[in-house]
């Protein structure tokens, strides 16, 4: 059993009793003791782990799957410590039913927060509303932030490095803050915790069927889509969404489910779009390391403004943005057998056989910075008339580079989206 959290744990406990455990003092309390106590400056992780390992006489460990892993180092009947390591770990959006504070004590993270404006309890479990960027800030080493129970911290972490480590400490539960919704961008708050059974049997029936190729899949989301309330139907769309599309069969399920559920299915389209583009961030980050690379990720994933990701890039790395964001994108450049991707963006293919590998991703890469800049670049110039500017641009927007993209001073919006074609990383 570690000393250090044992006297941490003392600190928190005396200084609340002193406010008669007032739940809203919980969390400044925490705050203070974390700062004036820093894990990062007196846990020495290795040995942390040593003990853990070896020693026996550990806290009672609850059976959570959050954290890779979660390791509780104090135990109180009112409030307890837990170390999260994160491996390749990308929370959603969250909100919490617990108060307290969290610790930065190896590695960093980007931290966003948000609003949930205009909720409308569709059942008690699921709501419409507007989710709303608040601010996304670097938590380096050493960082500590309060938590408050309910909508009023919403907030989701990008960690950088491998491993990043938390240490939270928490109350078990808040009365009344009940359920902890996860946010789906732009527009939906689900709980999580409740779990329908029978749709999750259903969906897992589904995969069943995926799995095995059956034939009669989409004519059965169909038929459910058109008996199914709105929470269910959008829980079965979001499970079926990426098989839908590559079948062929998006469309007529989409519009089985909007004509039954008419001006509340019209705000689901979005959200179905951003799971899909945040997926692909998410599983992209399980297979890059580099720190940097790790950074601009997070950038894409949770900030839906071009100028404000350029300012985060300026703030964290010496030079011009664009010129540090162009050397990222030349570093991410991979060939497979699939083709060229830069991220999930398929890069085009010579059609001419004239133009070699490396000169059609330089023209890429040019295309890139003059949308990232809005400025038209004479570079390759021959090479973007022969394959069409208007193609590249579509290329991009349809993939996790879309929100650095400029608008287009020569290709019109209704040309861009009649010529998009969705290409996922395979």
């Amino acid at each position: 059993m570690n000393p250090y959290f044992e006297r941490l744990g003392r600190t928190v406990y005396e200084r609340w009793q002193r406010k008669n455990f007032s739940l809203p003092a919980f969390s400044s309390v925490a705050v203070k003791a974390l700062n004036e106590l820093p894990p990062s400056e007196y846990v020495d992780l290795p040995e942390l782990i040593r003990d853990f390992l070896l020693d026996d006489e550990q806290p009672f460990q609850t059976s959570s799957g959050f954290g890779q892993p979660e390791l509780i180092v104090h135990d109180n009947p009112r409030f307890y410590i837990q170390v999260l390591f994160w491996l390749d770990g990308t929370t959603d959006i969250h909100q919490h039913v617990f108060s307290g504070a969290f610790h930065v004590m190896a590695g960093s993270s980007l931290h966003s927060t948000f609003d949930f404006e205009n909720p409308i309890p569709v059942t008690a479990r699921f709501q419409l509303g507007d989710l709303k960027l608040r601010e996304t800030r670097l938590l380096e080493t050493g960082t500590t932030v309060p938590i408050v129970s309910g909508p009023h911290c919403i907030h989701s972490l990008f960690h950088l490095e491998t491993p990043s480590v938390t240490v939270v400490v928490r109350t078990h539960s808040d009365p009344g803050t009940d359920p902890q919704f996860t946010y789906l961008p732009p527009h939906v708050a689900i709980d999580p915790v409740h779990h329908d059974a029978l749709t999750m049997r259903r969906k897992q029936l589904l995969d069943v069927l995926e799995t095995t190729g059956d034939e009669s899949y989409p004519d059965l989301v169909l038929e459910m889509l058109g008996a199914l309330d709105l929470e269910r139907g959008f829980l079965v769309l979001q499970n079926c969404v990426s098989l839908l599309r590559s079948l062929g069969a998006w469309d007529k399920a989409w519009n089985r489910f909007s004509k039954k559920h008419g001006n509340q299915a019209s705000r689901l389209s979005p959200v179905l779009d951003e799971i899909i583009r945040r997926d692909a961030i998410v599983s992209m980050r399980s297979m890059i390391e580099d720190v940097e690379h790790r950074f601009f990720l997070a950038l894409l994933l949770n900030i839906p403004e071009r100028d404000v990701i350029l300012k985060m890039v300026g703030l964290r790395f010496p030079g011009k943005p664009l010129e540090t964001i162009m050397r990222w994108a030349a570093e991410l450049i991979q060939i497979s057998e699939t083709g060229a991707w830069l991220l999930d963006a398929r890069l085009p293919e010579s059609t001419d056989g004239e133009t070699d590998t490396g000169e059609l991703q330089e023209a890429s890469l040019s295309a890139l910075r003059q949308f990232i800049s809005g400025v038209s670049n004479s570079g390759h110039s021959g090479f973007l008339k022969k394959r069409e500017l208007s193609v590249l641009r579509a290329v991009f927007e349809n993939s996790s580079w879309r929100v650095l993209a400029a608008p287009s001073v020569s290709v019109s919006d209704t040309s861009l989206r009649s010529r998009a074609k969705r290409s996922p990383k395979g």
